[in-house]
């Protein structure tokens, strides 16, 4: 190669040296895995109970008592009977076409990784609203989660637990969690600075203004970040399905590796139907929750 070669020929490591590289950093996350893997599923576990109690009880619970309830809370979120009748009818849709108990798995663990997610978001987003130093920290770190490729997260996770529920429920919150940490942020940070001020004047404590003044003024975008979390949630379900999580991912994947169309439209269409639901139900409790402090107001 001559001198002048870097000019026309990008110059990059050679091949030896960037097996080497990976080779070393493999076996590094390998032993990292051997030593601490089993101490770090253990710390799962009461997670996994959870997560296993919680699918055995909307998988025994009568069909009809789980199409009421949510019927129920759509229209408690919503005050819309048309809600709720959406509800019923895709919910009936599902039943009928043999998809009721994928669906319950499903939901169980979107439920579980949505909770997971305001539980670690939420938190978070109000530390970054804190502080621009946790903001500048953080920032860096929900971009790379969100552009990342999915399956990526699979890959760190599969090896240091296995395949099952947990590595899968942990690559949703991944996944999902950056929209309500960033949209907290911005929820308290809109509050309006004379508000705060006006809190202080009649002597409230820092959390006080928090608990009492921040967080309900911020309800509205924290409600739109849990929205986007669960949505993306049932983005990564299909995805969640190559490590053996249970649901109606599963179908959808087996009908892509035996090209079944109608079983993946059928599949695919009750996860719609899921995010179509929770969708509604979310955005129409937001907008009632804004609108009652605009009254308060």
């Amino acid at each position: 190669m001559s001198d002048k070669s870097w000019l026309t020929e990008f110059p990059q490591l050679e091949r030896a040296q960037l097996v080497e590289i990976r080779k070393t950093l493999d076996g590094a996350y390998r032993s990292f895995s051997r030593e601490y893997g089993d101490t770090i599923e253990s710390f799962f576990d009461p997670l996994l109970s959870f997560l296993i109690w919680f699918e055995k009880l909307l998988l025994a619970t009568p069909w009809w008592l789980v199409i009421a309830i949510l019927a129920a809370i759509g229209y408690v979120a919503s005050r819309s009977w048309k809600l709720s009748l959406g509800v019923v009818l895709s919910f009936l849709f599902i039943g009928f076409f043999g998809m009721w108990d994928n669906t319950m798995r499903t939901m169980s663990i979107i439920l579980v990784s949505t909770l997971v997610a305001i539980g670690i978001g939420i938190p978070i987003g109000i530390a970054m609203a804190r502080s621009d130093r946790v903001q500048r920290i953080v920032t860096p770190l929900l971009d790379v989660m969100q552009t990342m490729p999915a399956f990526v997260y699979l890959i760190p996770v599969v090896m240091l637990l296995g395949i099952g529920k947990i590595p899968g429920l942990i690559a949703v919150v991944i996944y999902a969690v950056p929209p309500v940490i960033r949209l907290t942020n911005l929820g308290i940070r809109l509050v309006d600075e004379e508000v705060l001020e006006a809190a202080t004047a009649y002597g409230a404590s820092p959390m006080q203004r928090l608990f009492g003044v921040q967080i309900p003024l911020a309800m509205p975008n924290i409600m739109a970040g849990i929205n986007q979390t669960i949505m993306m949630a049932l983005a990564m379900v299909v995805i969640a399905s190559m490590i053996g999580v249970k649901g109606l991912g599963q179908p959808v994947l087996k009908s892509i590796t035996n090209q079944y169309f109608t079983l993946g439209l059928l599949n695919g269409l009750a996860i719609v139907a899921l995010a179509i639901i929770f969708d509604r139900i979310s955005q129409s409790y937001a907008k009632r929750s804004q609108q009652h402090l605009g009254g308060r107001s």
